[in-house]
C-alpha cells in the first residue's frame, strides 16, 4: 500500500485539508461535554443565572454548526483525493498492462487483470477515503477523551487507558488475522470473474451444446467458494464491533461505579460524572468507526498487493532501441536460424529447430494440423513472444535489437480472432495509420474484398461499428481487419488463418489482390486450405512444432506425406460438395 501512496502526489493539499478538517472536528466534539458538564453544575447548584444556561446552549449549536461544515470540507476533500488517487493508479494500471507481452497476459488472464482494474482499484479508493476522513480523527478522540479523563479525575482517566489498551489489542489482533484471508476472498473472486466472462463470451457454443446445466453447474461451486471465504473473513470482521461494545459497556459499568462512589465522597460533582459517561461513549463510537476502517483498510492492503503485483512485474520480453527503417540489404530479408519456442516451462517445445529464409516480396503459406505452432511460427517475428533458443533475423538484426513500436510499425498483422473496435468503420481503419485519407482506406478496403460491405451500411466509412464489431458477421470483420492492416501499407504481411470465415471465391480473389499491391510487401499466410496458399513463393509445413517440409505446392504435393495428405482430405472433401 505504501508504494501506491505515490498517486496522491498531485492532491497533497487536498490529502492535508481532509484530516485537518476532521480534526477541527474532534476538536470541538470534546469540548461538548465541557459545557454540557458547566450546565448542568449551574441547574443543579440552583443558579437563577438563565442568561448563562442560554449562552451555553448557543454555544453548543455553534459548536454543532462548525463541527458539520467541517465534516462537509472533510469529505469533499477526501472524497476529491481518493477519486484522483485511483484515476491516475487505473491509468497507470492500464498503461503498465499495455507494456505486458503476450507471455505475461497469458499467465495472468483477462479475468484477473479485469479484477484488478475494477474491484481491486475501488477497494483501495475506499480504502484511501476513510483513512483521510478517520485514521486522524478517530484515535484523536480516543486518545483526547482519554486526556480529558485524566484533567477530570486521575482514576478515572486510568479506566479508560486500560479500556483503549484491551481494545487496540483486540482490533489489531483481527486485522493480522483478516488480511491474508482477504487475500483468499479476492482470489476467489477472480475465479467467479473468469468464469462469468467465459461464460458470456461462449454463450452461443454453451447453447449449441446444450451445456447450461453444467456451466450452473461450474459456476454454482466457484460462488459458493467465494461465499464460504467471505463468510468467514466476514465472521472473524464482524467479531470487531461486539467485542467492542462488550468492552466499552464494561468500561462504562466500571466508571459509572467508580464515579458513584466519588460522587459520594465529594471528589466529582455530578457534571464532571456526566463528561465521563459523555467521553465514553465517544469512544465507543469512534471505535465502531475505527472497526470499520480496519476491516476497509484491511481489504485494501490485500487488494493493494494484488494490484502491486502487477505494477512491479518485468515485462518477460524486453524490446531493443533500433529505431532504423528496414532498409534493404544483403539477402536473406527474414531468416530463422534454429528457432525454438516454449511456453510456461512446458515439457514440450511449441517449435522446436525451425529454420528457413524468406526474401523480400515472396509469399510464404504455413501448414499445418492443429497445434502444429503455425500461430507462434508468425508470432516471434514481430517479437509478440521470445525464442527460447535460437533467433529470428530481419535484415540480418535479431528481432530483439529492433525496438518493438518500430519492429510492428512495418508489420501488418491479422490475428486469428478477428476485433474490431468500437467507434466507426474508419476510426478502424485509421489504427495503422492516423492519418490515412478516405482514398487510402478505400483502396485498402478494395484489395480486402470489403469494398461490399461499405457499399452495404448507410453511412459508409462512418458506419458505427458496436463493440467487438458485433454487428458485422464474421466474413465481414475478417475483411475489415484485412484492410485495416493494408492501409498503413507495410512491409511484412501476416495473415494468420485470417481468411478462415471467407468462401472459396473472395479467399481467391483476395489473394490475387494481395499480388497486386504496388508495394509488395512480404506476406505470410497462416491457413489450414491447401487452396490458399497453393500459390505461395514458399510453403512450410509444421508437424508437432518442427519443420516437415518446405517448397512450393507441386513439390510438397509430390513430396511431403503430410502436407499431400492434408491437401486431398480436402480436395477431395471440395470435390463431393462440388
Amino acid at each position: 500500500m505504501r508504494k501506491l501512496l505515490k498517486y496522491l502526489r498531485h492532491y497533497k493539499v487536498q490529502s492535508v485539508l481532509a484530516p485537518l478538517f476532521k480534526l477541527l472536528e474532534a476538536s470541538f466534539e470534546l469540548i461538548v461535554p465541557l459545557v454540557v458538564s458547566a450546565i448542568i453544575n449551574e441547574i443543579d447548584g440552583g443558579s437563577k443565572n438563565a442568561g448563562y444556561v442560554v449562552y451555553a446552549c448557543l454555544i453548543l449549536v455553534a459548536l454543532g454548526v462548525v463541527g458539520l461544515i467541517s465534516a462537509v470540507a472533510a469529505q469533499y476533500f477526501a472524497a476529491k483525493a481518493a477519486v484522483g488517487f485511483s484515476k491516475e493508479l487505473r491509468h497507470d494500471l492500464f498503461d503498465k498492462m499495455q507494456t505486458l507481452s503476450y507471455a505475461d497476459i497469458d499467465g495472468l488472464g483477462t479475468g484477473k487483470m479485469i479484477t484488478r482494474m475494477t474491484s481491486d482499484v475501488n477497494q483501495v479508493q475506499s480504502g484511501i477515503n476513510l483513512v483521510l476522513r478517520l485514521f486522524m480523527r478517530s484515535p484523536f478522540i480516543v486518545f483526547g477523551a482519554m486526556l480529558m479523563a485524566f484533567l477530570i479525575n486521575a482514576t478515572a482517566g486510568g479506566i479508560f487507558a486500560v479500556s483503549i489498551a484491551v481494545l487496540c489489542t483486540v482490533v489489531f489482533a483481527i486485522m493480522l488475522v483478516s488480511i491474508p484471508l482477504y487475500k483468499k476472498v479476492q482470489g476467489n473472486l477472480d475465479g467467479v470473474t473468469v468464469a462469468t466472462r467465459e461464460t458470456l463470451t461462449g454463450a452461443r457454443v454453451l447453447r449449441a451444446f446444450c451445456k447450461e446445466e453444467s456451466e450452473i453447474e461450474q459456476y454454482n461451486a466457484k460462488n459458493a467458494e467465494l461465499t464460504k471465504s467471505q463468510l468467514f473473513v466476514g465472521k472473524i470482521s464482524a467479531l470487531m464491533n461486539p467485542l467492542t461494545y462488550a468492552i466499552i459497556n464494561a468500561a462504562i459499568i466500571v466508571l459509572l461505579y467508580s464515579g458513584a462512589v466519588k460522587f459520594d465522597a465529594g471528589v466529582l460533582d455530578r457534571g464532571q460524572v456526566v463528561a465521563l459517561y459523555n467521553y465514553m461513549s465517544q469512544i465507543l463510537i469512534e471505535l465502531i468507526k475505527l472497526a470499520n476502517l480496519i476491516i476497509t483498510v484491511t481489504k485494501s492492503f490485500a487488494c493493494a498487493g494484488r494490484i502491486n503485483e502487477i505494477l512491479e512485474m518485468q515485462p518477460s520480453i524486453k524490446g531493443g532501441t533500433r529505431q532504423t527503417e528496414l532498409k534493404d540489404a544483403l539477402p536473406p530479408f527474414i531468416e530463422y536460424r534454429n528457432v525454438a519456442v516454449n511456453y510456461s516451462n512446458s515439457p514440450v517445445n511449441a517449435l522446436e529447430g525451425v529454420s528457413f529464409q524468406v526474401e523480400r516480396g515472396e509469399t510464404v503459406g504455413i501448414i499445418g494440423g492443429t497445434g502444429a505452432g503455425k500461430t507462434t511460427l508468425v508470432n516471434v517475428l514481430p517479437h509478440f513472444y521470445d525464442v527460447s533458443q535460437g533467433e529470428v533475423l530481419i535484415n540480418g538484426e535479431n528481432v530483439n535489437t529492433y525496438g518493438d513500436e518500430r519492429l510492428r510499425e512495418v508489420c501488418g498483422i491479422v490475428p486469428q480472432k478477428a476485433v474490431l473496435f468500437e467507434g466507426t468503420v474508419r476510426d478502424n481503419m485509421q489504427w495503422g495509420k492516423t492519418d490515412a485519407t478516405d482514398e487510402e482506406i478505400a483502396e485498402a478496403i478494395k484489395t480486402a474484398q470489403a469494398a461490399d460491405v461499405i457499399k452495404s451500411k448507410k453511412d459508409g466509412l462512418d458506419e458505427k461499428v458496436e463493440q467487438g464489431g458485433k454487428n458485422f458477421s464474421g466474413g465481414q470483420r475478417q475483411r475489415l481487419t484485412i484492410a485495416r492492416a493494408l492501409v498503413k501499407k507495410p512491409q511484412i504481411l501476416i495473415l494468420d488463418d485470417s481468411a478462415s470465415a471467407l468462401d472459396y471465391a473472395t479467399d481467391a480473389r483476395l489473394r490475387q489482390s494481395l499480388k497486386n499491391l504496388d508495394y509488395s510487401p512480404t506476406v505470410f499466410i497462416v491457413s489450414q486450405r491447401t487452396s490458399s496458399i497453393r500459390h505461395a513463393d514458399k510453403i512450410i509445413v509444421l508437424d508437432g512444432g518442427k519443420v516437415a517440409g518446405v517448397g512450393t505446392h507441386d513439390y510438397l504435393l509430390e513430396n511431403n506425406e503430410i502436407y499431400r495428405e492434408i491437401h486431398f482430405s480436402q480436395y477431395k472433401k471440395e470435390s463431393a460438395n462440388g
